[in-house]
């Protein structure tokens, strides 16, 4: 990558982070303020950024209608959708679709809880790959050498005292992951919000997504959350089934 289309990427980066004035951009980038400066002209032309009259930088609206358009090039979103809808009107939690990409779990929907207590999350934020359930579900999916792979190359920070601290533990979840169907963020991530997760399966039986209900143990404690297990499961079946999925059991019935 060229070093001019990286420190423009940074920018971006870090305006995701905040507004931010010239000179805190050229400080981030470690470059003189012309240098950032050339930078933010480019970028503004093409409507990436945007700076208002304080002389503050944001995100401009070039990058939403990316942003929008690179949602809309993700089938399983779309399919997705009305049963997410469903399952967050029927509970009442935080319901988020959650997808691989590049080695990284991200966020690709997000539907919110109707209680004032809820998970901070944003479509387009990345999952820890060690503490999150959908990033289980998601890991548990791949054949065993990538998830070797990745579990070795995971920076396990500790968020709680429930945390997973190595790839030998997370192995082993996500083991058990693939045999249950489902997995369990039980305060690993916050210590104050309790996750399941199941697998969304394509046509191909790969598995393409994870759909999660996120509660904060104020709103319900972990033994109610695992009661919402059976609607999640259901959800995630009726997603992938849509999206073309045909369990075995029923292709040998067939």
């Amino acid at each position: 990558m060229s070093q001019t289309v990286s420190r423009a990427l940074r920018l971006l980066a870090e305006l995701g982070e905040g507004e931010r004035t010239l000179d805190q951009l050229a400080e981030a980038l470690g470059v003189h303020k012309t240098t950032a400066l050339r930078l933010l002209q480019s970028l503004e032309q093409d409507r990436f950024v945007h700076r208002d009259s304080a002389f503050r930088y944001h995100l401009g609206a070039g990058l939403f209608a990316l942003a929008s358009l690179a949602l809309e090039q993700r089938p399983i979103r779309r399919i997705a959708a009305p049963h997410l809808a469903e399952l967050n009107a029927a509970t009442g939690q935080t319901v988020h679709l959650a997808a691989l990409e590049a080695g990284e779990v991200v966020y690709i929907d997000k539907y919110d809880s109707r209680h004032p207590v809820r998970m901070y999350s944003r479509i387009g934020l990345r999952a820890g790959l060690h503490n999150t359930a959908v990033a289980k579900v998601l890991l548990a999916g791949l054949p065993l050498a990538e998830r070797r792979r990745i579990a070795r190359g995971i920076d396990y920070v500790r968020s709680t005292e429930r945390t997973l601290t190595d790839p030998q533990a997370l192995l082993a979840e996500l083991e058990r992951v693939a045999e249950q169907g489902w997995a369990e963020d039980r305060a690993e991530h916050e210590s104050f919000i309790n996750c399941v997760a199941a697998p969304v399966r394509d046509a191909s039986g790969r598995v393409a997504a994870a759909v999660s209900v996120s509660v904060p143990d104020v709103v319900l404690p972990y033994d109610q959350v695992l009661e919402l297990l059976p609607q999640l499961l259901a959800t995630a079946r009726a997603v992938s089934a849509d999206a073309g999925y045909v369990p075995p059991a029923t292709r040998e019935g067939l």
